[in-house]
């Protein structure tokens, strides 16, 4: 099936010593418009299908510079690919968080969480995965495209696409203007390469290496 190029928004005032959430208005700053315009300039040879993208500011933003300067390509909106809703969590300084007892809970049995007032981490991962298998399904087995959504998010569906259970998603990493790849065949998701934020795109560019078969001892 399709090939998703999976992109977190680059970095905002909240990145890091607070949980953005949805809080509205989280825009990127300075750090963050670099990183998009760096990130942008490094996909430049890659034909990309589509480009969709979480409501959320900083998502839109990053997507934004990517869509520049391809012509004939808009930027769609999926409601389902946004941040986590953190509820009663959301604008809170993590540092305080970390105090929380369900803070255990979200890293050690995170399948189990729930957020006071928003939704459970297995709800999130249930939207956002089915949004990617819906835009699989409407782009078609060629395609090339790009989503810009959330590190939360970003770990579940890369969880989903190798069957890490959600309890262990934990494990993985999703760095601000980060970027991971997944192709999706017949049989099965191949993780093409996770949290790259400097390498090189040419493996992108061929169509070829789309069928489901995994070479035997790693391939060339």
């Amino acid at each position: 099936m399709a090939t998703l190029l999976l992109v977190r928004h680059g970095l905002t005032e909240m990145t890091g010593p607070v949980l953005a959430g949805w809080t509205p208005g989280v825009h990127l700053d300075e750090r963050g418009r670099k990183q998009a315009a760096d990130l942008a300039a490094r996909l430049a040879p890659v034909p990309l299908d589509a480009i969709v993208a979480s409501p959320l500011d900083r998502c839109q933003e990053t997507a934004g510079a990517i869509l520049a300067g391809r012509d004939g390509l808009g930027l769609q909106t999926d409601e389902r690919l946004g941040e986590v809703r953190y509820g009663e969590w959301t604008g809170r300084p993590l540092e305080e968080l970390t105090k929380e007892d369900l803070w255990k809970v979200v890293q050690a049995h995170p399948s189990a969480a729930r957020f006071p007032g928003g939704e459970s981490l297995a709800e999130a991962q249930h939207r956002a995965v089915s949004a990617i298998r819906e835009w699989n399904d409407r782009l078609g087995s060629e395609a090339t495209y790009l989503v810009c959504s959330h590190g939360d998010i970003i770990k579940a569906i890369v969880a989903d696409a190798v069957g890490l259970h959600l309890d262990q998603f934990q494990r993985l990493q999703a760095d601000p203007a980060a970027l991971t790849v997944i192709r999706y065949t017949e049989l099965r998701p191949f993780l093409v390469r996770l949290n790259d934020v400097g390498g090189r795109v040419d493996d992108l560019l061929a169509k070829s290496g789309r069928d489901s078969d995994a070479p035997v001892g790693g391939g060339a």
